[in-house]
């Protein structure tokens, strides 16, 4: 994949308070409004003429704004003088990150050497609660002390992941369970491991506030678990996007050691300046009023945040696998989750309805460049519901869609972030690529 580098200045970090965006210059990201992914060639299927024919194993990565521009450090020459008895060629995706956590520092230096004087890392052993609070404290609280006041019904003072547990409850990073539970040994999921790394990172209000996303006349919206922390990781680079997309992980998904070790390190090496630039563009977040139809789009869209994008990806729950197939794992591309949010059951393989709420509506296209064909609404009377198609690379051709859902914001499922997100679109790199919406919702 390539990418294209556009002006070297843009303004950009929409803030919210009040109902009122205010424009914020940052030098030092505004990269990240002119960087894009280039179209994969073959993406994009859009025919010359007559209605274009399904085909469900289509797929296309789309484009988007480029990923954060991080340098991420390596491991220093002052780090431990080991070798890793158990990592080989598949773990070559975290093999820097695995070094950051464990020889760089000892944050997930969990377990004792061999008699050959190896280090065993067990990157894919599930990660527990007991090994996940010893990294945290360490990577971020290393100087904190034991509150003797917190105990567990599970786990004796005299034990040695006591104190570590002590102070991820103290510090509101981790919490016990009603009865006085740590429950060390229960897996951490992506939800959870977010949870606790953006809270770490200072964005748990911005989280909350995603948590309870409404309308300006205060219609609440159904958020899943965790919706606002899953959805700020995946903003900030924290989950891997892995290219063998049947180790892609959703909301979830219990844990890998190698993935962990993965998030620790991007939450670990964040340049200043990025949290507040992602955390601003939701900070205030409001959508605008809307009928009961619209509200149910909006409604089932954002059930799927934090689920991973899938190439040909177009379905989010296990139970349409034995009918629509095709994907290792549940997630989407970005047309397949216009097509999840949007499209009506054709009577033949494709049923979403129920357990969808709503019937949805004619759209048997599937590529954004075919979709693109019809419609050419303006971005001043977008409304929630409507496609918005994007020409990411400047080659006159669309590459990308996503679902506009009121006030700048949109749903969206691209290569980068890696999954399904709310994205701001009123202004960078979107408002820039945006050639034209089109209306599929009948009302």
């Amino acid at each position: 994949m390539t990418f294209k580098t556009g002006d070297e200045h843009a303004e950009r970090i929409p803030m919210h308070r009040g109902g009122t965006r205010l424009r914020h210059r940052l030098v030092t990201f505004a990269a990240i409004g002119a960087v894009a992914f280039a179209l994969v060639p073959g993406g994009s299927h859009a025919l010359a003429s007559g209605e274009p024919q399904i085909d469900r194993a289509l797929g296309e990565w789309g484009s988007g704004p480029g990923p954060l521009p991080l340098e991420l450090p390596e491991v220093t020459a002052r780090a431990a003088r080991f070798r890793w008895s158990d990592l080989d060629g598949s773990d070559a995706w975290a093999k820097r990150a695995i070094d950051y956590v464990g020889k760089a520092n000892d944050w997930m230096r969990d377990f004792a050497a061999t008699p050959e004087g190896l280090v065993p890392f067990k990157p894919d052993m599930i990660e527990t609660r007991r090994y996940l609070a010893r990294a945290v404290v360490k990577a971020f609280a290393p100087q904190a002390v034991v509150d003797p006041s917190i105990t567990f019904t599970d786990l004796d003072p005299s034990e040695a992941m006591y104190e570590w547990a002590n102070i991820a409850v103290q510090r509101g990073w981790m919490s016990r369970s009603a009865d006085g539970r740590f429950q060390p040994d229960r897996a951490v999921t992506t939800g959870i491991l977010h949870s606790i790394l953006i809270d770490v990172l200072g964005m748990k209000p911005v989280a909350h506030q995603l948590d309870g996303l409404h309308t300006r006349d205060g219609q609440r919206f159904p958020t899943p678990p965790r919706f606002g922390a899953l959805m700020l990781g995946l903003r900030l680079g924290l989950r891997y996007n892995n290219s063998e997309e049947s180790m892609d992980v959703g909301p979830r998904t219990p844990l890998s050691r190698a993935q962990v070790a993965y998030s620790l390190y991007r939450a670990a090496t964040l340049p200043d300046g990025v949290v507040q630039w992602v955390g601003g563009q939701y900070d205030g977040i409001e959508l605008p009023n809307m009928g009961p139809s619209r509200r149910e789009i909006v409604s089932w869209g954002v059930r799927y945040v934090g689920f991973p994008y899938v190439w040909g990806g177009e379905w989010g729950l296990e139970r349409a696998r034995a009918r629509l197939g095709g994907q290792p794992v549940p997630g989407f591309d970005c047309s397949g989750l216009a097509w999840w949010v949007l499209r009506a059951n054709d009577g033949d393989a494709w049923k979403v309805h129920p357990p969808r709420p709503y019937p949805g509506w004619s759209l048997a296209q599937r590529t954004s460049a075919d979709m693109a064909r019809y419609g050419k609404l303006t971005f001043d009377h977008l409304q929630p519901g409507d496609l918005m198609f994007y020409d990411g690379d400047g080659d006159g051709r669309i590459d990308h869609v996503d679902i506009y859902i009121g006030n700048g914001y949109a749903l969206d499922s691209s290569n980068t972030p890696g999954g399904v997100t709310i994205m701001w679109v009123g202004d960078g790199w979107y408002r820039e690529h945006f050639v034209h919406g089109r209306r599929v919702a009948s009302k």
